[in-house]
């Protein structure tokens, strides 16, 4: 069965059983209640019965009108042996032929001791309610007992009315039970309904991701406090999760579709050149020793291009495994970074002679030492990285700047051009893997897209982080933040 089927049937039990148990207290305290009301009248009754002579018959069976309004009730007279010697009734037909009495003797009545007790009645299934107490006085019915004593009498009741009485209430309070239960089960059927709604969102939105739509969400159907408020928070927060992960994963994918198609183009162009060449001297198109080693010269280019890309692409996947808990070998020590900036100063000059270059503190100023605890080979590939980009990438003669000092808890050098700097679009993407900013530069002016994703990788690698600052005409500013090395002390330039 459903849940809300198990709900509802487990709640009609219930409701069932509590109207049950309520029907039969009422039964047995409506019985207890009229009993003890009829042993209060039978005892009443008796002790009148017991004090006042009845009037004389001529047999031993008489009427008494006076007993009709004690409903269907009998006297019975026995002396102390327990023999009967008068019955008086209201003169009406008795329920199942009177009451089965058994011997009451004197030590029987005494034994009794006032206290009501219930008998069979002669015929038929009926009962009696009956008291029996002994008389005194003289017997105004017969000659004297022997030891002068006058016997006992004993009164019964039919409980023929009690019984009826009780029966109907119980006959009532079963019909209503079952009206009532028939609308709490109409009513408990929406009640659970709309309580397990939320349920049915979760179900349907569970339905709608198998499907392939991760953008479902549980609606908040009820309150932050409630369990179904709580359950449906953490559904939405673990959905958001899993989404996430998948379009991690599939980003992921596209961006290793991506790699491969754009590594297998940028290996593919060197090496048709390098079959071209080697075409061309198997065609005896290189006649001359001046052609041959011309395009010898150019084959070796061209496999020179092709193993610095190789090693390129290498050192990527070694960090890339780095990223993920394997181990990337970086040769630690202290350094100060004004080392790199006063190398970067040389390395602009050799590049542009014309170009201006300036040494200068973060965002200007005076340059100060930046103590980092760094592998200096791997540094100087990055800061080389952007010395080349800022030289290559801007016009002739653009002033650039190489920044170097602290900021706040950090070693900080920074290369800085004034050049065309690079728009928003351009900017998201300038970290990513085989991205040139300008598609109409060929592979020797452009480079192949890998000399910026490897200098953030390898500053990463640092525990530093590589920032962008640039605004479209107003140049750009790469920066590498490191961990200040605080124990090392270093004079400012």
């Amino acid at each position: 069965m459903s849940l809300r089927t198990r709900l509802l049937c487990l709640s009609i039990a219930l409701v069932a059983v509590g109207l049950l148990a309520a029907g039969a207290v009422v039964t047995f305290g409506l019985r207890g209640y009229l009993q003890g009301r009829l042993d209060d009248r039978l005892l009443f009754t008796g002790e009148i019965a017991a004090r006042v002579p009845l009037p004389p018959t001529s047999n031993n069976r008489a009427s008494i009108r006076p007993l009709s309004v004690l409903g269907d009730t009998t006297a019975t007279i026995v002396n102390d042996r327990g023999d009967v010697i008068r019955v008086y009734d209201a003169g009406t037909p008795l329920p199942g032929g009177g009451p089965r009495l058994p011997r009451l003797d004197r030590a029987a009545v005494t034994a009794k001791g006032k206290k009501p007790f219930t008998v069979p009645a002669l015929n038929g299934d009926h009962d009696w309610r009956v008291i029996t107490l002994p008389r005194s006085g003289e017997n105004l019915l017969g000659p004297p007992e022997p030891g002068g004593t006058s016997g006992s009498v004993a009164i019964a009741t039919s409980l023929d009315e009690i019984q009826r009485t009780v029966a109907r209430t119980g006959f009532y309070s079963l019909t209503a039970g079952l009206a009532l239960l028939a609308v709490l089960t109409a009513a408990g059927w929406f009640a659970v309904r709309s309580g397990l709604r939320p349920l049915t969102r979760i179900e349907e939105t569970a339905t709608a991701i198998a499907a392939g739509d991760y953008s479902h969400r549980v609606p908040e159907l009820a309150g932050p406090r409630t369990e179904v408020g709580r359950l449906t928070t953490a559904l939405n927060r673990m959905l958001d999760e899993i989404d996430a992960a998948f379009r991690a994963r599939d980003e992921a994918e596209a961006r290793t579709r991506r790699f491969f198609a754009d590594a297998g183009h940028e290996l593919r162009t060197p090496l048709v050149g390098i079959r071209g060449y080697t075409d061309l001297y198997r065609l005896g198109a290189l006649p001359t020793r001046a052609d041959v080693d011309r395009t010898m010269d150019r084959i070796a280019g061209e496999s020179a291009r092709l193993t610095r890309l190789v090693e390129d692409m290498f050192l990527l996947a070694r960090v890339d495994e780095a990223a993920h808990g394997s181990a990337f070998a970086l040769d630690l020590a202290p350094m100060d970074l004004r080392t790199l900036a006063a190398d970067a100063l040389h390395d602009v000059r050799a590049l542009d002679a014309a170009r201006p270059v300036t040494l200068t503190g973060p965002g200007g100023g005076r340059p100060s030492s930046a103590p980092a605890l760094a592998d200096e080979a791997r540094l100087r590939q990055v800061v080389t990285n952007l010395v080349g980009n800022a030289v290559a990438h801007t016009p002739p003669g653009t002033p650039v700047r190489i920044g170097v000092g602290t900021i706040g808890d950090h070693a900080v050098i920074e290369v800085a051009d004034q050049g065309p700097g690079l728009t928003p679009e351009e900017r998201r993407h300038v970290f990513d893997r085989f991205y040139r900013t300008d598609a109409s530069r060929d592979r020797t002016t452009g480079g192949s897209g890998l000399g910026l994703p490897i200098a953030q990788a390898l500053v990463t690698a640092h525990n530093g982080r590589l920032d962008l600052d640039t605004t479209p005409g107003e140049g750009a500013t790469f920066r590498v933040v490191l961990p200040l090395l605080k124990d090392s002390t270093h004079p400012d330039a």
